[in-house]
Formats: C-alpha cells, structure tokens, sequence
C-alpha cells in the first residue's frame, strides 16, 4: 500500500517555471532506507509513473519510458536529502512529483511538489493600492472551501489506490503477453 507521511518531506511544494529551464526538487528523509524513489503524478493523462529509483551508493534505476538525460538525483548534504534534478522541461513535465521510500513492505509517499511548466510566465505586474476596507466574509469562506476541494488528505490516497490498481494490474499483463505469445508460436507450428 502507499502512504503519505511526514518522514519525508519535500520542498518546495509549488514550482512555476518555463520551457527549456532545469528545476530540482528537494527531498528529506527522517528514517534510515535503501534509496529514494520518485513519482510523478500527471493530472492531465490521470496517471502515476514511476520515474527512477536511486540506491544510497547513488546508482539509478529507471522507469519505463523514462529519459536518463533528463532527471538525476543527487545527494543534498547529507545521506538523508536528496535532490531530484530535472532538464530541458516542456510542459509535459507538468504535474506532482512525490519522493518515496520503501518500509515493510510499504512505500511511503512525501508531501509532494507541484510544477507547473509554462511556455512563457506571465508578466509581473505593478501592484495596485490594497484597499483598506475589510473583505466580505463570504469571500473568505469561498477560498476555504476551494481549498478543501483540493485537499492532499483527499486526492493522494485516491491516487495512491490509482497507482496500487494499476501495478496490480502489470503481472496479469505480462501472463497475458506470454499466453499470447505461446498461443501465436502453437498456430505457426501447426
């Protein structure tokens, strides 16, 4: 099963940057492990991918699909950070990357960071005037309950039951290739 906990956590938890920059993403680990892994949680396909696990001796393994160019780790300091450095972004790197770490059997999930990878940022603006008078209490309890809607409580369990469904789903997979495979190989013999 997965879950998050405070015994990792990330910083920062939002990043906005633009296309053709490099980023990278801090991870603290309070407790001893074998490694770091690292997720990515892409809203827009509604899906998890495994990007890369990294051993304490600094040797990566891959995900799936995964450009070795263009994401590293590296040590931060300490045998308990780790950085998750990322290259040449495109707005297809958009989404929440989460550190991870393996503990009986489990994989405990950080707290996450939200990039946002943009064409072009919008342009600063000048600040107006902050109005002196207080704001309505109705606007107030609005962004509360915005804020609710996206709460972390809710959507990474959900995401992490997404992510659980589908690497249950990879063995069936593979046995149904095979049969595939041994099927095809009886007809050519035939």
């Amino acid at each position: 099963g997965f879950y998050t906990t405070l015994l990792l956590t990330q910083t920062p938890g939002h990043m906005l940057t633009q296309t053709s920059n490099k980023t990278e993403i801090l991870c603290d680990l309070k407790k001893d492990h074998t490694g770091v892994y690292w997720y990515r949680w892409s809203q827009e396909r509604q899906q998890f991918q495994f990007l890369l696990f990294s051993n304490t001796m600094g040797k990566a393994t891959y995900g799936q699909n995964v450009e070795e160019k263009k994401f590293s780790v590296h040590e931060a300091g300490s045998q308990s950070s780790y950085s998750l450095h990322i290259s040449s972004l495109h707005p297809s790197d958009s989404g929440i990357y989460y550190c991870s770490m393996s503990q009986s059997s489990q994989l405990l999930l950080g707290t996450g960071t939200q990039l946002t990878v943009v064409d072009a940022l919008p342009p600063k603006t000048t600040q107006t005037p902050v109005s002196k008078r207080p704001l309505p209490r109705t606007t107030k309890r609005k962004a509360a309950s915005r804020e609710g809607a996206c709460s972390p409580l809710v959507w990474i369990p959900l995401a992490a039951a997404v992510l659980l469904l589908l690497l249950s789903l990879v063995p069936i997979a593979y046995r149904l290739h095979r049969l595939r495979r041994r099927l095809r190989l009886r007809v050519h013999r035939q």
